[in-house]
């Protein structure tokens, strides 16, 4: 029941349910947003499951050629299975033309200009250029970030191409000023994630084992994360700073002030280096930057704000909610708990879980204190999840034990969006129906959602979604060389950037979504995404350390959750068992679907 409970929380955490709420009070009767209520009026009489043998006979049987409105007409019904090769093999190959693009014209600088067919690296001529300098450290950092989805796609001589270059060529002693939070989930839980892949005695995903491998990968992480721990020093409250030079620490003009989520999402990446390295530093200075954060919640709410001031421990930012800022610190607090097995992490998830409930229903972002409505927008971040948690294995399987529907309405929301413009922008206005902040710097947020609720549901309307989705990429954001951000999803403009996480989450998100034999879903094995979705295994190695004495509260190891608790099986075994009326009728009456579409002005 606990682990039931502790994957549905995951699911609407990340897609952000609550966020509408506020915004659109005169749907909640008519859209499926009241909390915790299944979508309004009698889902239509559940098809008979299709016979034994009858999987040649699906579309005929299961589609709506036997009647029904255009929705129904276009997305249900079965997706043939030859249908669902092409897709997978064209999202390998989206990810082929923008992985080999990289290395072939900005191999080794840290991002790909797909416009003009040329690298990109920090902006040594503008130091306050945060949103490149914040992210590129002139470490090549897209060959780092797409390491392991070589692996997943099964490209072993690449996979262990690219590791040797990692190793022969990349160093951090770098006069780099980053952001710790994304050098930790972009660089730091790639390199881990890699390591853990080439050192996995089951090896998955074929043979990506390296010849003579001698932890380089490891080392590499070990080095770049003692390069990040100044940031920890000096501060009054242990919350770190959000910047520091690789080389030569914080810098002397560093601000006080840091984000939530860019503080307190630390803790699995940091607590992976620890356990494997067994050196409880990294573990303990993350963990205390959440604990430090977590003793600073609204007594009246109990919610965090979304900036703080690391040395007074004041909210700077009151808003509080599930978007950009606060995204991943609760998602970090769950994946945390299911890595290490830390009650005390679940705990904080829990509670943290249930204060979103009781204040966050009426909107997405309101004051930290007072629980009144700070804004009407929403951001792409918030759209389909509160950054990313997913564990391979059976969630999916868990969750329809539970209840989805609210998860299913809020994504198609998001869906309609999408088809409205082709993209998704980074935030829209709901009061006037058009984008807020029109780019698209081709986020993986919908696709990853998409990609969990088809696990969840085996709905062959998400296998559509995708479909959508990656058709609408190669129209709009394909470039001479790569794939480039949209500048104005209305004018369909481009920006020349393609950002690193377009081939570690993106790409490998529609990959996974139509291929079904994938060993993340067959191998037996269990799995879990990082925010920034590098891959994980789920075992026992994770849950054992040698320095609970030492870690700041920790329980004692007696108390520690084992890994047969969570009772987490494959997909092979128990994750097959969905109910047909999942597998053959929309998530969503079309009536609401049509709604939908109307309130985001596509119909």
């Amino acid at each position: 029941m606990r682990w039931r409970s502790v994957v549905l929380g995951l699911l609407l955490l990340r897609l952000g349910l609550q966020a509408l709420l506020a915004l659109l009070p005169a749907l909640a009767r008519g859209l499926c947003l009241h909390p915790r209520l299944p979508c309004p009026g009698p889902r239509p009489p559940a098809l008979p499951g299709p016979p034994a043998g009858a999987a040649g006979r699906g579309a005929r049987l299961w589609g709506a050629a036997a009647g029904g409105d255009e929705y129904e007409r276009r997305y249900s019904g079965a997706f043939p299975p030859q249908l669902r090769a092409r897709l997978r093999d064209a999202a390998r190959g989206m990810f082929v033309f923008g992985y080999d693009s990289y290395m072939e014209h900005a191999f080794p600088r840290d991002e790909l200009d797909p416009l003009h067919c040329r690298g990109r690296g920090p902006d040594r001529r503008d130091p306050s250029n945060l949103n490149i300098n914040d992210v590129l450290g002139n470490y090549s950092l897209t060959l780092i970030d797409a390491l392991d989805t070589l692996a997943v796609m099964g490209n072993s001589s690449e996979f262990q191409k690219a590791v040797k270059l990692v190793i022969d060529t990349v160093s951090f002693d770098k006069d780099s000023t980053v952001q710790v939070f994304e050098a930790t989930i972009r660089v730091l839980g790639s390199l881990l994630s890699a390591h853990i892949i080439i050192t996995d005695t089951k090896q998955p995903f074929g043979d990506m084992t390296i010849k003579d491998y001698d932890n380089e990968l490891l080392h590499l992480a070990h080095d770049l994360a003692v390069r990040l721990l100044p940031a920890f020093e000096n501060t009054k409250t242990g919350i770190p700073y959000p910047r520091v030079n690789l080389k030569k620490g914080v810098p002397p003009d560093s601000h006080n002030e840091t984000c939530t989520a860019g503080a307190g999402s630390l803790l699995v990446e940091f607590g992976i280096l620890s356990r494997l390295l067994g050196d409880s530093t990294f573990e303990w200075v993350a963990r205390r930057a959440v604990k430090a954060l977590w003793s600073l919640r609204s007594n009246n709410t109990g919610l965090l704000g979304n900036v703080v001031n690391i040395q007074t421990g004041h909210w700077v930012g009151k808003q509080s909610g599930l978007g950009a800022g606060s995204d991943s610190f609760y998602e970090y607090l769950l994946k945390s708990y299911i890595l290490f097995g830390e009650k005390e992490d679940l705990e904080m998830f829990n509670a943290a879980y249930q204060n979103i409930q009781n204040h966050l229903r009426r909107g997405y972002v309101i004051h930290v204190s007072s629980n009144s409505l700070s804004d009407t927008m929403f951001s792409s971040l918030v759209a389909c999840s509160s950054k990313r948690v997913y564990v391979c294995g059976c969630s999916r399987a868990q969750v329809l034990i539970g209840d989805v529907e609210d998860a299913i309405c809020l994504h198609a929301f998001y869906y309609a969006i999408w088809k409205r413009y082709g993209a998704l922008p980074e935030r829209y206005n709901w009061q006037l129906q058009a984008p807020d902040v029109p780019f698209y710097p081709l986020r993986p947020e919908l696709v990853e959602s998409t990609y969990l609720l088809y696990q969840a549901t085996k709905n062959p309307f998400y296998l559509h979604v995708g479909m959508d989705i990656l058709q609408s990429l190669e129209k709009y954001t394909k470039a001479k060389c790569g794939y480039a951000t949209l500048h104005h999803v209305v004018e369909k403009t481009k920006e020349d950037r393609m950002e690193s996480f377009f081939l570690s989450e993106t790409c490998k998100y529609l990959y996974l979504l139509f291929d079904e034999e994938n060993p993340v879903h067959k191998s037996g094995n269990k799995f879990m995404f990082t925010t920034e979705g590098h891959i994980v295994s789920v075992d026992e190695r994770f849950r054992s350390s040698l320095w609970e004495d030492i870690l700041p509260g920790e329980e004692d190891s007696a108390q520690k959750t084992k890994p047969t608790e969570l009772k987490a099986a494959n997909f092979s075994s128990n994750c097959n068992r969905v109910p047909d009326e999942r597998r053959y009728l929309l998530p969503l009456k079309s009536n609401y679907m049509r709604q939908i579409d109307r309130m985001v002005g596509l119909i």
